[in-house]
């Protein structure tokens, strides 16, 4: 099993990039999609998160509130420590679960995880950062995903810079333009993937259930 950690800010089009390599054959783990997983209601989280925040977090549906929840968390830094500490590592261990699947095979995993540069515990072998310009992801936010620019702006502001980002990469792919510009860098990133080192069976970080970084990125 090969692991690459693939990030890259809010809007920088990580999703795109991450869909595509499964087209050429990557296993993804995807920690947003993980997260909501695991805060599906009936689940230990989300009963936890509820029973520290109240019913107000709770959908007309039934299901998770998640401006609501970021209401209440962002703005009080003791609070959304209080989240992190109920939410992160029950996904920490969920993403070691699914790497450990897929140990002694050649598989290519490919970590899916905005906030890789922050605090990352995870056997990568290589980190790949979807790159642009912070205005264009603005832009971006803005026309596809009908956030106000302030809102953009700020979540952009809680994640690592895009000069923190690139002084982790080992390779970046450059999304600032269209989607075929995107699509024709693919092929070499994927055979530069599949050339990197497996991880070991016994790497430690294979098995450690703790991860302290922040999940921000996954409350909305």
């Amino acid at each position: 099993m090969i692991v690459v950690g693939l990030t890259g800010g809010i809007g920088s089009g990580k999703s795109t990039v991450s869909a595509a390599l499964a087209e050429y054959g990557a296993v993804i783990i995807d920690a947003d999609a993980l997260t909501r997983e695991l805060q599906q209601p009936g689940t230990p989280v989300f009963e936890a998160m509820v029973a520290r925040f109240g019913d107000e977090i709770i959908a007309a549906d039934g299901s998770l509130n998640r401006l609501g929840l970021a209401a209440i968390v962002f703005p009080d830094p003791e609070l959304l420590k209080e989240l992190n500490a109920i939410v992160h590592p029950a996904v920490g261990r969920a993403i070691r679960d699914r790497m450990r699947a897929h140990l002694h095979t050649d598989s290519v995993v490919v970590l899916d995880v905005a906030l890789l540069i922050e605090s990352s515990r995870y056997p990568v072998a290589g980190v790949v950062v979807v790159d642009l310009p912070v205005e264009t992801a603005v832009e971006r936010l803005v026309e596809f995903r009908n956030m106000d620019e302030s809102d953009a702006r700020a979540r952009i502001a809680r994640q690592a810079t895009r000069e923190e980002r690139l002084d982790r990469a080992d390779l970046v792919i450059d999304n600032s333009g269209n989607l075929v510009a995107l699509r024709v860098q693919l092929p070499a990133a994927w055979e530069w993937m599949q050339g990197l080192d497996p991880v070991a069976g016994d790497d430690p970080r294979l098995v450690d259930p703790l991860d302290d970084s922040p999940l921000d990125k996954h409350l909305g």
